[in-house]
């Protein structure tokens, strides 16, 4: 069995950030052998983690992966440890398919999923994603990826005055979870299994050590505060990044439970400016780079310096994810 032969592939629209490009694209010679695939990963994941800190996002094409289990295999391999699903506290309705691996967002075509760091909006996140293309869409259904430390950057130019704030005041979040799985939202996942309890008292208890406030309304729907989160992080090598859900949650925390508007505000409980929320929009747009899904491809973010988001898409599309500890 040969081994496999991987080369770094250029695209037209990737961007230059500094040194490096935005995201590292990798081709692998097409292999009929899996383990060759396996073996490659095992022996290169530390290689593969000093580049995604690097470069934020790593775009794999050619390796062959078919299937949930491919991916599976593939991120075990890597030696990564594993955030799962269940215990995240993830407003997106997801499906396990693996221990690791599971649909990215159960929300319809027609809904656009904003920019995002993964779980922002909670006191617990992954580091790293890691995404899988089962089946492209048949038009549309780009992911698109954006350095957080370049909107931030761009942004403190731009709206001093807001990014003082949120590195002062911090931001919270609130949103009402349904008490049944919502398939028509992309924050649709009921208050049970977002809290992975069984009834009102359970979740009153976990709401507490959270932190968090609350209040339940009718349908048995519940509403949650999130105590003061930060809005601007710096990263273990001394980067600040704009890490937060402001975006996403701005634009689209919108079905029939929230309003987008009511759903974020500062930490001390002022309104957040929509002019600079305006702006960190358009600028996140400019620098938003579409992930160009062939089914096969995987990709991999690094959660801290890297937001991402799904654009709408016609046909059928299966992005599989797994998160990383």
């Amino acid at each position: 069995m040969a081994d496999l032969t991987v080369e770094q592939i250029t695209d037209p629209k990737q961007q230059h950030i500094k040194a490096d490009v935005f995201p590292l694209m990798l081709r692998a010679s097409y292999s009929a052998h899996m383990a060759a695939v396996l073996d490659w990963a095992a022996a290169n994941s530390q290689t593969l983690q000093t580049q995604l800190a690097r470069h934020g996002a790593i775009m794999l094409r050619g390796f062959g992966l078919t299937d949930s289990d491919d991916f599976d295999a593939l991120v075990r391999a890597l030696g990564v440890t594993n955030f799962t699903y269940a215990e995240s506290l993830s407003n997106a309705v997801r499906r396990n398919r693996t221990e690791r691996v599971f649909t990215a967002n159960e929300a319809p075509p027609s809904v656009s999923i904003y920019l995002h760091h993964e779980m922002a909006q909670t006191p617990v996140y992954p580091s790293r994603l890691m995404f899988f293309c089962e089946q492209a869409a048949e038009s549309g259904g780009a992911t698109p990826i954006c350095r957080s430390d370049v909107l931030l950057s761009q942004l403190r130019q731009r709206c001093p005055a807001f990014v003082a704030a949120c590195e002062t005041l911090g931001v919270r979040y609130s949103q009402s979870m349904p008490a049944e799985d919502d398939l028509n939202s992309g924050q649709g996942r009921s208050w049970r299994s977002t809290l992975s309890v069984a009834n009102r008292q359970q979740a009153e208890l976990r709401l507490t050590k959270l932190g968090y406030q609350w209040v339940w309304q009718t349908a048995d729907a519940l509403r949650v505060t999130t105590p003061v989160l930060p809005a601007v992080r710096t990263t273990k090598t001394g980067v600040k990044v704009f890490f937060n859900q402001l975006i996403a949650a701005y634009r689209g925390w919108q079905d029939v439970r929230n309003e987008s508007e009511k759903s974020i505000f500062f930490g001390d409980g002022s309104a957040i400016d929509v002019d600079a929320m305006a702006t960190a929009i358009a600028l996140a747009d400019e620098l938003t780079f579409d992930i160009p899904w062939q089914s096969g491809d995987v990709a991999v973010l690094d959660n801290f310096l890297v937001m991402h988001g799904r654009r709408t898409f016609s046909g059928e599309r299966r992005v599989l994810a797994s998160l990383i500890a």
